[in-house]
This record gives structure tokens, sequence and C-alpha cells, in this order.
């Protein structure tokens, strides 16, 4: 999936997708912003994972606050430099986010939301490992996915979307019980409340969980002191290897 955000929906056809959302998507949308930001205060460093063309990243951003956004499509990134101008304090970077080149300890927020953890469609143990990894004890990585009552908002989304030619048809046989699937290759899945517990717990790490404006799973996982030397569970560091 990463594959297809860098080739077929990246830059301003990803940026399409926003324009064309229903308004009930735009609020989910912005709720999440608003989550966000509250969570964030007194981060002096931020890094978000897929940041597209800086939607999220460029409102996270203060003149108290570096925000770095990552990303694997070239188009997205360029898109993203040139919307936030010089002088604004994002940066944004081509990166794998599970293989981050930042040193251990450099940041205190990873943002990973609007079900990224789901859309990378990468081995969620090792994503959230990674970004667990960058960020200083004690700081938090914010993660969210679709809640299963928005579901009727998320496919009307995803329709437009198709209308608009942004991504293949809906395959209708294959879409449903959280999936949205097309034509084309696309697919968006879901996370449910007690899948994000069983990863946290597989990693050592506590996670609080809430719904945000009722469409959105919100977790806020936290690193305790000492997470590098003793994770808990099935999980191993040596798994790490790709980072």
């Amino acid at each position: 999936m990463t594959t297809y955000y860098a080739q077929k929906l990246a830059g301003r056809r990803l940026e399409r997708c926003y324009e064309v959302a229903p308004p009930r998507v735009r609020q989910y949308l912005e709720a999440e912003i608003r989550q966000i930001l509250e969570r964030i205060q007194g981060a002096g460093r931020v890094l978000e994972l897929g940041c597209g063309y800086g939607r999220i990243a460029t409102r996270l951003a203060a003149p108290e606050r570096l925000v770095v956004g990552i990303d694997l499509a070239t188009e997205s990134i360029g898109l993203a430099t040139t919307m936030a101008g010089s002088g604004h304090p994002c940066r944004f970077l081509l990166m794998d986010a599970i293989a981050l080149a930042f040193p251990d300890d450099a940041f205190d927020v990873v943002v990973c939301v609007q079900n990224g953890i789901c859309a990378f469609r990468v081995d969620q143990r090792l994503l959230l490992a990674e970004a667990l990894r960058v960020i200083r004890p004690g700081g938090s990585v914010l993660v969210s996915a679709y809640a299963e009552r928005f579901w009727s908002h998320r496919l009307a989304w995803f329709e437009a979307q198709a209308a608009e030619g942004l991504v293949g048809p809906i395959d209708r046989e294959r879409t449903g019980n959280g999936v949205i699937t097309c034509t084309d290759g696309f697919r968006s899945g879901q996370l449910a409340p007690d899948e994000l517990r069983a990863l946290c717990a597989d990693l050592g790490v506590p996670v609080n969980m809430s719904e945000v404006d009722g469409s959105s799973l919100f977790g806020e996982i936290t690193r305790p002191p000492g997470w590098r030397d003793a994770p808990a569970g099935s999980f191993r560091r040596s798994q790490l290897s790709t980072s």
C-alpha cells in the first residue's frame, strides 16, 4: 500500500481526496487534529509518519515546536515543502516509517494518525517499535484508526474518491467488515480496540484509548523507562533488523 500511495495517490491527487471529503468526514479530520494538538502541548520535537502533502504537520507546527514529516511519496514530500514555504517550522523528508534514519530518543512525540497504522500495510509491531525507539522515555506515540460506527461515512468518502478517479471503483464483493477494497488494488483496513491492546501488550508498553468524535479510535502509547532493555511479550528487539 505504501507503493500505491507513492505511485498512484500522491501530491495533488492526494490533496484532491480531502477536497472531495463529505462534511461528516471533514468533521472527523478536524476532530483528529484537535485531539493531537491537545496531546502535544509542551512537546518541542514531533515526528509525523506518513505526512502526505503536509495537511496535518503544518497544523501541528509552532514557533516553539519543530515538526518533521516523513513519507515515501516523492511527489507528496515536494508538495508539502512547497506549501509550507520557507521559514515554516516544518521539515519534510523522504523516509520509510519502519526504517527511520533518526537516532534513539530524538523526538517527544510520534504521530501516526488517520488510520496510518493500517494504511501503511507493514508489520504493525515493527512500525510501533520503530516509533517507540525514536521517542524519549516518557514520550508518546499517537495512533488512530477508524471507529467501527464511522463505517457508512468512511465508505461514502471512498465512493466519492472513486467517482473522481482518484482510486479504482469499489469492489463490492470484497468490501465489508471494516475493509474497503478497490478494483485497482487499493485496500483500507481497520484496527479494533482489542487488536491495538494486543499490539501494545506484545511490545510491553501501556496504551490509553478513546473514541474521538464517534469516528476515530485514538490511542496514546507511552514509552516507559527501560523499555528498550526489557520489552514484554513475544516481541524481540532483534525483529528491528530492518531499521
